[in-house]
């Protein structure tokens, strides 16, 4: 019997350079967007000649591309002709109700990217190397691109948040959104219950995007904003419900844990303030999306984070809430903590 342990296979260091790399992916996509090669597809034109000329391309740049999309697993390929994957068809073509290119616009904006540049710098500083207060400055732009941008995604999980926060449709229910954005999930809430009146706290350009979504909703007579800074603008009071919709990753535990005062403050008795976020496991390496969202926060502000339900449920705690559930919100990869007052 031979004893001895088999040699371990060589290594390659195929990790390192497909992250070095990983540059190209996004590239490609965003190119592909840029050209609506997904909405050319989607239309028949399938070949890359076809291609080229719907999209105003050269025949070598189109093949090139393409070719990548389907290494990329965004379009198939049989012969000569491409063809949209399921992802990609309901995603990826603008003439979908749910079409998510303006990601790009906000995931890849020159902030984003110049923050995502200096991380590094970051590490040894322990936040953002952005000036100031990077993206948290008074009324930053970037939050117009992210009102704008990430909407479409926000309108999926917007739905299923309103689901799950199960209020009776029959009855009055007054709510704060905070750092409501695009303001999609108070909207879609609203659009659940018809006596919801809703409360949107934001800069005052950002409200001026949540604003138009509601009146496109329908919903515009029973939303209503405050403009400002959460930390400091009058809340007001009696709220059955407060949204936190990915927002408190953006501050480190000392202000999430004053501004959950004031929440509390501001819900009726009996009221509920509902959390969504990216939130990692104890161990903070699991799972891989919300894990890695701490990298994002560290990038681009000067002390968020990524927060565990533990975190969140001492920060509740802190601020005298009763108790805290947390919640899964498939198929996001995001989770709900609720917690009550």
């Amino acid at each position: 019997m031979n004893t001895r342990m088999s040699a371990a296979p060589p290594l390659y260091p195929t990790l390192i350079f497909d992250t070095l790399t990983a540059y190209r992916r996004t590239a490609a996509l965003r190119a592909a967007i840029e050209l609506d090669v997904f909405t050319a597809i989607a239309a028949g034109a399938d070949t890359v000649g076809a291609l080229a000329h719907h999209c105003a391309a050269s025949e070598r740049g189109m093949r090139i591309l393409c070719d990548c999309l389907v290494v990329l697993g965004f379009l198939t390929k049989e012969g000569e002709r491409y063809a949209l994957t399921p992802e990609s068809a309901q995603f990826l073509d603008r003439r979908s109700p749910l079409y998510m290119g303006t990601l790009a616009d906000f995931l890849n904006s020159p902030v984003i990217s110049r923050g995502f540049d200096q991380v590094a710098t970051a590490v040894r500083k322990g936040g953002t190397a952005l000036d100031d207060a990077g993206t948290l400055d008074p009324e930053h732009p970037v939050w117009v691109e992210f009102a704008h941008g990430m909407a479409p995604r926000a309108a999926l999980t917007s739905d299923l948040l309103a689901s799950a926060v199960d209020l009776d449709p029959n009855t009055s229910h007054k709510i704060l959104d905070v750092g409501a954005g695009h303001g999609l999930f108070g909207i879609a809430i609203a659009k659940r219950c018809p006596s919801a009146e809703v409360v949107a706290v934001d800069w005052r350009v950002v409200l001026q995007v949540a604003a138009q979504n509601a009146h496109a909703a329908g919903v515009s007579e029973r939303f209503h904003t405050v403009p400002g800074s959460a930390f400091d603008a009058d809340l007001g009071s009696g709220y059955d419900l407060v949204l936190l919709m990915n927002f408190l990753h953006h501050f480190d535990a000392t202000a999430c844990d004053r501004l959950l005062r004031r929440i509390y403050a501001a819900l009726a008795p009996g009221g509920r303030a509902i959390t969504l976020d990216f939130m990692p496991n104890e161990d903070r390496v699991s799972p891989p999306s919300a894990a890695f969202f701490s990298l994002a926060m560290l990038a681009t502000t000067p002390s968020g984070d990524a927060y565990t339900f533990g975190d969140y449920e001492r920060m509740f705690r802190r601020a005298g809430f009763a108790r805290s559930e947390l919640r899964p919100l498939p198929p996001s990869p995001q989770h709900v903590v609720v917690s009550f007052k």
